[in-house]
């Protein structure tokens, strides 16, 4: 999540900075196609790191996988899509580099504490277990302890995917809107 959003929260501010969001807009692409095109050389990186840190953790450290490598695969790429798309949504909402840092860093804190990664859920105070409902991060901390630890078949991981599907469509959405076509 720290990578991917910081790496792509500075993408459209980096190119407002330069002056280069200019040519893009003057361009015949449409804007969905111009924030599309931000995130694919990110996922692309990202997918590399998420494949170099699974076969590490398989032939390395010998991490054993008790449900399906193919679903802890497909959970984490969506999980990358949605972290870059966070990323994104950030980019378009700030003015500055420093700023969309920033923000990615105050992001982090929340997501990882409200996620069940240090905590379980059911300890949080009640008023933070249905915030963190909303952190993309909680849906897949769960999805790879059931794939990693318990070895749940794909069909029971169904609300994971559909929530962190939901939250990429509403964050592209989101960015859209925000997304600036005139400088």
């Amino acid at each position: 999540l720290l990578i991917c959003s910081m790496m792509t929260s500075v993408s459209i501010v980096r190119e407002k900075e330069m002056g280069t969001m200019e040519v893009l807009l003057a361009s015949p692409l449409r804007p969905l196609t111009i924030i599309l095109a931000k995130l694919v050389p990110y996922f692309l990186v990202s997918a590399v790191n998420l494949i170099t840190i699974l076969l590490l953790s398989h032939y390395v450290m010998e991490v054993p996988v008790a449900g399906s490598l193919a679903g802890l695969t497909i959970i984490s790429l969506l999980y990358i899509f949605v972290a870059l798309a966070l990323g994104l949504l950030i980019s378009c909402a700030v003015s500055s580099q420093m700023a969309a840092l920033l923000l990615s860093l105050l992001l982090i804190v929340p997501a990882i504490y409200l996620s069940g990664m240090v905590f379980p859920i059911e300890s949080l105070p009640a008023a933070l277990q249905r915030p963190s409902r909303i952190v993309p991060t909680t849906w897949f901390v769960d999805a790879t302890r059931k794939l990693l630890i318990q070895g749940v078949p794909l069909q029971y991981l169904a609300r994971n995917f559909a929530m962190l599907g939901i939250e990429a469509v509403v964050l592209i959405g989101i960015s859209f809107k925000l997304f600036k076509k005139r400088l």
